[in-house]
């Protein structure tokens, strides 16, 4: 059964969540040729106060661009 995880900031609505999900799943159906029901997806979101890339949050870094 594969297992595909996505973890990804916050933010987006839930039809483009959906919309992955369903191609993602699709993805994995063609190119393992496993059986639909057995894909799982797990979609992590994370806000931007808990996502940093050199000591710099995705919020922090959102802020100075519209400054």
């Amino acid at each position: 059964m594969p297992l595909i995880q996505v973890t990804m900031r916050e933010g987006r609505d839930a039809a483009r969540i959906r919309a992955m999900i369903t191609a993602l799943t699709e993805a994995a159906v063609d190119s393992l040729a496993a059986p639909k029901e057995s894909v799982r997806v797990i979609v992590n979101e994370v806000p931007g106060t808990h996502w940093a890339n050199g000591d710099v949050t995705l919020e922090e870094k959102a802020a100075k661009q519209t400054q």
